[in-house]
């Protein structure tokens, strides 16, 4: 059994990673740090967990995981990947690993030298709703893919929370800006070709609340918002010149609502139901790639591709125009 080392005692380790590793028959989890000894403690304690420790280093250093999932704030991510390749231990990083491409470069260039499997967190990626759409595509039961709508949009403007700290690395493309983006390249096979961005951001905190983004594709678009200031909401629809796709439940499964695709073309409609937890599934994936088996993480290359496009938001915001990805 692979044994896990949980950094940092965020609530996304607390509600998803922990719980569904929990559910894995490949890894347990073996390990918590904190830099406060006392949440460690208590991590520990509600999951059943053998070792606690007070610093991130100490479990980095210590012989009782083999690698670790860290969930840190943003701005953190690149630090402690690093420091747990230097350590020697196998990285799982929640997304986004890193608010640059640049970085993962670095990130990669360390990997390789140091022979450690590392992989960013997008759990959306192995998701089997996501393999429904793209064979829906391949087999051409829409005809030609002509558009791509997508949303997600949450309310949150809590001043203590790092999702509206530039310096923790807030803001609402960073946190879901990446979703649209990333299943619609895994269900394409595609990459954006330019990009034409609008931001707001909020006046009080500096972080982008709404951002308005188009992403021409080859023979399609994608056009899709993002908000950390809007009511819940999210969709993605795939729509082409025979038919259209569209997700109840594109990114949040489970906690936004049920997962469920669906094909509308002339010759009715075909609704497929799924039930799979895709945290787990991903816990899995990444396990099976650190031991040998079959690897099917959600590559740094993939990763260099998706922050590519992003950064590319940002500096078409700045610009006011359109920027084109060479």
């Amino acid at each position: 059994m692979f044994r896990w080392g949980i950094l940092s005692t965020a609530k996304i380790a607390r509600e998803e990673v922990v719980p569904a590793i929990h559910a894995s028959e490949r890894g347990v989890v073996a390990a918590v740090a904190s830099r406060d000894g006392d949440k460690a403690q208590d991590f520990a304690e509600r999951f059943q967990i053998p070792h606690a420790f007070n610093s991130y280093e100490a479990m980095l250093h210590s012989d009782t995981i083999d690698g670790v999932y860290i969930g840190t704030t943003t701005a953190q991510h690149v630090h402690w990947t690093l420091e747990a390749i230097a350590a020697g231990k196998a990285v799982l990083c929640e997304k986004p690993i890193a608010l640059n491409a640049a970085d993962i470069l670095t990130i990669t260039t360390a990997a390789q030298t140091a022979g450690v499997f590392v992989a960013e967190a997008f759990m959306v990626h192995y998701h089997p709703q996501w393999t429904q759409v793209a064979k829906w595509l391949r087999d051409g039961e829409i005809g030609e893919l002509k558009r791509v709508a997508g949303a997600f949009s949450y309310y949150n403007d809590d001043p203590g929370n790092m999702r509206n700290q530039v310096a923790l690395g807030g803001g609402a493309v960073p946190d879901i800006g990446v979703y649209p983006l990333v299943t619609t390249r895994r269900v394409t096979d595609c990459e954006p070709q330019s990009v034409l961005a609008t931001l707001e951001r909020d006046p009080r905190f500096g972080t982008d609340r709404y951002a308005s983004i188009d992403m021409r594709f080859p023979g399609f678009d994608l056009v899709y918002h993002v908000s950390s200031q809007m009511h819940l909401h999210q969709s993605m629809l795939f729509a082409g010149t025979a038919g259209t796709i569209s997700l109840d439940t594109p990114f949040n499964t489970g906690r936004y609502g049920h997962a469920v695709a669906r094909l509308s073309s002339p010759s009715g409609e075909r609704v497929i139901r799924f039930s799979d937890n895709h945290y787990t599934l991903q816990c899995d994936a990444f396990v099976d790639a650190v031991q040998g088996r079959e690897n099917r993480c959600f590559s740094l290359q993939s990763s260099w591709r998706n922050q590519r496009a992003i950064d590319a938001i940002y500096a078409s915001d700045e610009a006011g125009e359109r920027i084109e990805l060479k």
